[in-house]
């Protein structure tokens, strides 16, 4: 948390969070270690965002420069105290002082906005020692390593120990895919009853048309039956067509009837013969 704080000098330290709870943790945090009790400023942003932040004297920086062997020039991590402490709870410590996580029902996106280019590569790496594919990005003067894709959040989340916002984005993407799923087979639905009706009105047409022209008693029975059948259901499928018929048929077989039909109305709008009866 202080290596990814804000301000971190001999002469300086500041650690900011619009979190007030990551603020009271860093403080409990310090105290423990150093003995130094901080306090926390609340300042109110142009938004009306909180942000609440920790200070400390040059004597209490100067003690944490020596006891972390933090160099003046630039900030960098150190192996050392990974490699004898827990890599999930020092990625915890770094999302708690520049992490933030966007609202899963907008956007699946994960980052940190690091103080210094170097260490915003040293995490990018970290990260990639996990299996989380990270990337780095300058934004307004700002070193980003951010991460995209639900399950690269999900497994940051999970490694450093924030197992139950991962369930709570698990949840959150199980209801959008069942959520577009629906919305999908909605349209596919309105999409077929679309074309159905446009068929069956296109079969309307012709079955008027030729009994305009030459009568619906010139036609074979099977025929007829199918025309005064649609005509009188204008919302039934082929397939209920074809179970209502005298001697019930298959829906391709209602369909090749239909077929017969509109190529003798075309045959007739080809001709121009549509005299009354």
């Amino acid at each position: 948390m202080l290596l990814f704080c804000r301000t971190l000098t001999r002469q300086h330290i500041c650690f900011q969070s619009e979190s007030r709870i990551s603020a009271e943790l860093f403080c409990s945090l310090f105290s423990a270690v150093f003995h130094k009790k901080l306090s926390i400023e609340e300042h109110v942003r142009k938004n009306g965002v909180v942000l609440c932040s920790c200070d400390t004297d040059s004597e209490t920086a100067e003690a944490v420069f020596q006891k972390y062997h933090l160099a003046d020039d630039a900030r960098a991590i150190d192996s050392e105290i990974i490699a004898t402490n827990s890599l999930g709870v020092f990625t915890a410590g770094v999302f708690l002082a520049c992490g933030s996580v966007n609202d899963p029902n907008k956007e699946y996106h994960l980052e940190f906005a690091c103080p210094e280019e170097k260490l915003a590569e040293q995490l990018a790496t970290l990260l990639g020692d996990i299996g989380v594919t990270a990337k780095t990005v300058l934004r307004r003067g700002q070193n980003i390593v951010y991460i995209k894709g639900s399950e690269s959040i999900e497994d940051t989340l999970t490694f450093i120990g924030a197992s139950q916002c991962t369930l709570e984005l698990m949840n959150t993407k199980i209801y959008k895919d069942i959520r577009n799923k629906a919305n999908r087979i909605a349209n596919c639905d309105a999409a077929n009853i679309d074309k159905v009706v446009k068929a069956a009105m296109k079969q309307i047409d012709d079955i008027k048309l030729i009994d305009k022209a030459v009568g619906l008693d010139t036609l074979s029975e099977e025929l007829r039956e199918v025309a005064q059948i649609r005509i009188e259901n204008i919302d039934m499928s082929l397939q209920e067509i074809g179970e209502n018929l005298s001697e019930p048929i298959s829906r391709s077989g209602v369909n090749h009837r239909f077929q017969k039909l509109a190529k003798m109305a075309d045959e007739i709008r080809r001709v121009g013969g549509c005299n009354e009866k």
